[in-house]
């Protein structure tokens, strides 16, 4: 347990507890680089999974930054079940106060005998405003990059346009009279993307079709499921995680059926240059494994077919002296 809250003339640290929630969320809400993905509502639908450790920052008694983490032996990490976090920031934050935030966070670790921080800073393509102070603050604690996963995204005032495949694969599914739409039913879907897991990987998807049920049912206005149909028969589907600045896709999948068709072809088109072509940045998802060490080139080949090109999720390292 941490004792007495650390505190300076400005800044306060606390340990998260649910008396915080509320503030918590409204922070996410309204900070320059927080999403959905910080809510607690988010966050806790699977908590039984990791240790929580996350912390508050107060500024004159106002909570104006967070950090999502979790303990892990002697490791604490900026939360296991997110794909970034890291520091969150209200507009009121400035550079000076994150390096502030970083000394007190590194004094209430060594209380707790961590001896290292991996870190996944929000990637700056979701960011409402610029954020990136704590990546300074981790270049003067000697942090290391230890991951580079590359994405793809589209930025929508500069598309370059779908490759000359994948216009084919969009003529052939209007001609086959591919009907997109959002869906609810998730059991069609998650049983395709399965399939397609299992037979490809021998995996299985992140998230439980029980899970994203529960999510999409908390979070419906960001969580979206749009499906293609041939007749009765959904035949592929894209899962969207709407933030307000980008649109990440999170699962895609086709059956044999979806795939001679061009159904994601006919999907992506609707969703690029109809549904979201209002959120500046469209981004596809990480195409690497292993920390980056592998680029699935397959996989990244159908998405810069799309006219995405690369942005990378970033992961860091750094020891703390006991």
């Amino acid at each position: 347990m941490l004792s007495e809250p650390v505190k300076t003339n400005v800044l306060e640290i606390h340990k998260y507890s649910d008396k915080y929630k509320d503030d918590w969320n409204d922070l996410v809400a309204k900070s320059r680089n927080g999403t959905f993905l910080m809510n607690r509502d988010y966050m806790d639908y699977h908590k039984e999974r990791f240790s929580d450790c996350s912390f508050v920052f107060l500024k004159k008694d106002r909570i104006e930054a967070i950090l999502p983490g979790n303990i892990s032996n002697n490791t604490f990490h900026s939360h296991q079940g997110l794909t970034y976090g890291g520091l969150i920031m209200s507009d009121k934050i400035t550079s000076s106060d994150v390096l502030e935030i970083f000394e007190l966070l590194n004094i209430e670790l060594k209380k707790l005998l961590i001896t290292e921080v991996i870190y996944k800073p929000v990637p700056s393509f979701y960011h409402r405003y610029p954020a990136q102070e704590d990546i300074y603050a981790l270049h003067l604690l000697g942090a290391e990059k230890i991951g580079c996963n590359l994405s793809s995204a589209i930025y929508q005032k500069h598309h370059i346009g779908f490759s000359e495949l994948r216009k084919r694969g969009l003529k052939r599914g209007i001609k086959a009279g591919i009907r997109v739409a959002e869906s609810n039913n998730y059991s069609a879907f998650w049983a395709i993307l399965n399939e397609n897991l299992s037979r490809r990987y021998s995996k299985v998807a992140v998230h439980s079709e029980q899970e994203i049920k529960l999510l999409s049912s908390r979070f419906h206005n960001y969580i979206r499921l749009y499906t293609a149909q041939s007749g009765d028969e959904i035949i592929a589907g894209v899962v969207t995680f709407r933030t307000p600045h980008a649109v990440h896709v999170q699962y895609i999948a086709a059956n044999e059926t979806g795939r001679e068709l061009g159904a994601l072809d006919v999907i992506f088109s609707k969703l690029i240059n109809d549904t979201y072509s209002n959120i500046p940045v469209f981004e596809f998802g990480q195409s690497t494994e292993q920390m980056g060490a592998y680029l699935n080139k397959n996989l990244i080949f159908q998405k810069e077919g799309f006219g995405a090109r690369g942005v990378v999720y970033e992961i860091y390292k750094y020891r703390i002296a006991i």
